[in-house]
């Protein structure tokens, strides 16, 4: 039999090895939990802590690349959680790029439900060919808006902190040099020209529809519009293409700018040619676009007396084209500009309602068209 005290030994070291045990398991748990973290603490709970956050869906990228930024932000508490709950979203493969609205410290299935919510996501900056900086007030209608007034929409919505109004656009086009906004080498003497006016940017914003950082500020984004605009407008060519058709590349964007404004789909490339015949003949371009760009109201027809009044863009007044672009030019405009069509045409008119347009090499043969079209109704007045 064995003595009393050896039993006491051995109990005494079952038991300290049974308590480094535990130690340990406990040691190597609280580890995997940090490295590997299991349950309810790989998630956030709720739809967050009202703190509004903004995340950026970028051209190419997928919401499962949004994962990692997330986290480090706050906005969602683990990869592992945020990639479950997209996988397990049929509708996360649909998000599109650009700038959601979320906040701290969300579920990750709350993640997503906001991200593929409409709602959340920041308004588009939508500019159409022909558009203007400045408002403009149109005769018997509705004010069409200018690309600073859109600006100031898509960035000034309910709960917005960086509401960026029309004016301070204004000024900052008006008197930052040109070459601090992204405006190209091509365009800087005739921007600097006008200094303190701050239509001087005219048709340096390619149309199209561009995502506008809720978090910049009124510099920040006409920077970034024009620098994407000018790589949009050197990617045609124009540097190249100007000098074969006689023009300087700020001329060409002019011209552009004539050619939005006046032509109708699909005849782009018949008022391009129109217009450099004339310029080349020379003629004046006597177009009522450029009369209306100096009125504070417009309307498709123009009086006798407006057709009278001088102003840098005003070629009833003036020879030659505008002194600046009157409107933004889409990148067909430019093409068209750029790629004339083929004839000896000096005249051209829209004739009815339809947009049916007649080009022509005679002023006789113009009157006829031109009569045609007021007895159509297209050149009546609500003056």
């Amino acid at each position: 039999m064995e003595p009393v005290y050896v039993k006491r030994r051995q109990r005494g070291l079952a038991v300290l090895i049974a308590s480094l045990l535990l130690i340990i398991f406990t040691i190597i748990y609280v580890a995997s939990q940090r490295v590997f973290p299991t349950g309810n603490s790989t998630d956030y709970e709720g739809n967050g802590n009202g703190v509004v956050q903004m995340v950026e869906i970028k051209e190419g990228s997928t919401v499962s690349e949004l994962g990692p930024e997330l986290v480090n932000r706050g906005i969602v508490k683990s990869n592992s959680a945020f990639q479950t709950a997209a996988n397990s979203s049929t509708k996360a493969s649909a998000i599109e790029p650009g700038f959601y609205r979320l906040q701290g410290e969300m579920s990750a299935a709350a993640a997503i439900a906001a991200l593929v919510n409409p709602a959340n996501k920041v308004e588009a900056l939508d500019i159409v060919g022909g558009a203007t900086l400045m408002d403009i007030n149109v005769v018997g209608g509705q004010t069409r808006y200018g690309i600073y007034s859109q600006i100031s929409k898509v960035t000034c919505y309910e709960g917005s902190r960086n509401c960026i109004n029309a004016q301070d656009l204004q000024n900052i086009a008006a008197t930052t040099d040109p070459a601090e906004l992204g405006v190209p080498d091509w365009a800087l003497d005739a921007v600097r020209a006008h200094n303190g006016d701050p239509r001087r940017l005219e048709g340096l914003i390619v149309p199209g529809q561009y995502m506008v950082n809720p978090d910049h500020d009124a510099r920040a984004v006409l920077t970034d519009l024009i620098t994407k605009s000018a790589t949009a407008y050197n990617n045609t060519g124009i540097v190249e293409r100007a000098q074969g058709v006689g023009l300087s590349p700020y001329q060409l964007i002019t011209a552009a700018s004539l050619v939005e404004r006046e032509a109708p789909a699909g005849e782009f490339d018949k008022v391009a040619r129109v217009i450099l015949n004339r310029l080349k003949a020379p003629m004046k371009l006597e177009f009522d676009s450029t009369v209306n760009y100096g009125l504070t109201s417009q309307e498709v027809a123009t009086t006798d007396e407006d057709r009278k009044r001088v102003t840098p863009w005003n070629t009833y007044a003036k020879e030659g084209l505008p002194d600046t672009p009157i409107a933004s030019p889409s990148i067909q405009a430019i093409e068209a500009v750029e790629n004339p069509a083929q004839g000896n045409w000096l005249f051209f008119v829209t004739i009815d309602k339809k947009g049916t347009t007649v080009f022509n090499d005679t002023y006789e043969a113009h009157l006829r068209d031109t009569q045609q079209a007021i007895s159509n109704g297209v050149l009546d007045s609500n003056r």
